[in-house]
């Protein structure tokens, strides 16, 4: 593979670097002199900070779309394991294998509905992730989309979730 390549492969890798580049708001000098040592390139920082200004010209420009949805908090549930119980809980919030989001706990579920899908999810999980707020259950499916965090982030946890929801990158 060529050098030009390599750094496209080695930024598809890194999504936050592509959404940088996407958006015009990095310094190609330094994210090539931080590619040659991260990503193990065969090739001087200059060159590679050539491919990534040629890459960055076929790259659409970062935008982002709103998601209409509600977004509301449930207190009071956790993570409940089928094997751990005698009678399996059939109301629940989240279903993954044979894990659930059950009622009756310490964490809080954050549940938005409608025009959701796995974008915004990855959204809403880097935006989380980002105030330091620790998600022990999350999906999407349909028109629903759940994060359970602990009880005391609950509520910064709506406001990262309905601000997340307003502006998703659009992956283009």
């Amino acid at each position: 593979m060529s050098l030009a390549a390599d750094a496209r492969e080695a930024v598809r890798a890194r999504p936050f670097l592509r959404d940088a580049l996407c958006a015009g708001v990095v310094n190609h000098s330094a994210a090539a002199a931080w590619l040659v040592a991260d990503a193990d390139l065969d090739g001087d920082a200059d060159a590679v900070a050539t491919a990534l200004r040629r890459f960055r010209e076929d790259l659409p420009a970062y935008e982002t779309d709103e998601c209409e949805a509600s977004v509301s908090m449930r207190s009071g549930v956790s993570v409940a394991r089928d094997r751990d119980a005698d009678d399996p809980p059939t109301d629940v919030l989240l279903r993954v294998g044979d894990a659930a989001l059950v009622d009756g706990g310490s964490e809080t579920a954050i549940l938005a509905t409608g025009e959701v899908d796995a974008a915004a999810l990855a959204a809403v999980l880097r935006r989380l992730a980002a105030v330091g707020v620790a998600v022990s259950a999350a999906a999407v499916v349909g028109e629903a989309l759940v994060v359970a965090v602990e009880r005391r982030d609950g509520p910064s946890a709506v406001r990262v979730v309905e601000s997340a929801l307003g502006a998703v990158p659009t992956d283009a």
